[in-house]
């Protein structure tokens, strides 16, 4: 318990600010006009988590056992890797020059703790898929290799809850990290805090304020659906959206220090 009492107090150096349940659309209005203040970069940002799915869903194309929970990993990591997106909404906050110089400087090389901070997302979204791909195969009553396999033999599966189950881990993991990640990322590009006690801050936000933030999560989760059903495409839209909208998402939850 000792190691974690500076990570503790070093998270009650912020607030946490009370926000109205529809608050979220706000985030997404201002989200919107961030998107629209740097396309270029923006959209350059969606095409690359696109463009990660793609390849995922291409590589799994004919195992998807594996690949129902190496896509949604993916979406557990996708919010580091939009660390840019949140740096160029700080930039056009300030008024400064939002460019690619600024979403290079989000990644200084001398500063290590977005990275770490992803390896623990990546390790969280790699056990996700373990054990989703173990429990499909050993459960499935029949061979799921192609999508509409899974619809077959685990959606619409009279004989078993293998769908529920399936879901029910999925939210087991996924609700923790999404709650250690909410305004964690942001955070730590913006102050110099530790990993964990971002993680920490992020609870409290989420533990202080669950109904919007609950609602927050279920505009996510629609909308990259929304973009998933697109063929993809959609998402080239919705995640750097998305990622600006979280910039202001952590601005209207956390009053930070100094």
């Amino acid at each position: 318990m000792k190691s974690t009492d500076p990570a503790l107090r070093e998270s009650r150096q912020f607030g946490v600010r009370a926000v109205p349940v529809l608050r979220p659309l706000g985030w997404l209005a201002r989200g919107w006009r961030d998107l629209m203040h740097c396309p270029g970069l923006s959209l350059l940002h969606g095409l690359a988590l696109a463009l990660g799915g793609t390849l995922i869903f291409w590589l799994a194309r004919d195992r998807f056992w594996l690949l129902a929970g190496a896509f949604s990993g993916f979406l557990l990591v996708a919010p580091v890797l939009a660390t840019g997106l949140y740096a160029l909404s700080r930039a056009i906050e300030r008024r400064e020059d939002a460019s690619l110089a600024t979403v290079l400087a989000a990644w200084h090389p001398g500063d290590t703790r977005l990275v770490r901070f992803g390896l623990l997302l990546a390790l969280a979204g790699t056990g996700w898929v373990l054990t989703s791909a173990s429990l499909i195969t050993a459960l499935a009553p029949g061979v799921v290799a192609k999508p509409f396999d899974f619809l077959r033999q685990v959606v619409l599966n009279d004989q078993s809850h293998l769908f529920e189950v399936w879901l029910a881990l999925g939210a087991l993991l996924a609700a923790p990290v999404f709650a250690s990640s909410l305004v964690a990322i942001p955070l730590l590009l913006d102050r110099p805090v530790s990993v964990l006690g971002a993680v920490f801050t992020s609870w409290r936000v989420v533990m202080e304020h669950p109904a919007p933030v609950a609602f927050w999560a279920l505009l996510i989760m629609g909308l990259t659906l929304l973009g998933m059903a697109t063929a993809m495409l959609g998402l080239i839209v919705i995640l750097p959206w998305l990622g600006h909208a979280s910039w202001h998402a952590y601005r209207d939850l956390v009053r930070a220090a100094g």
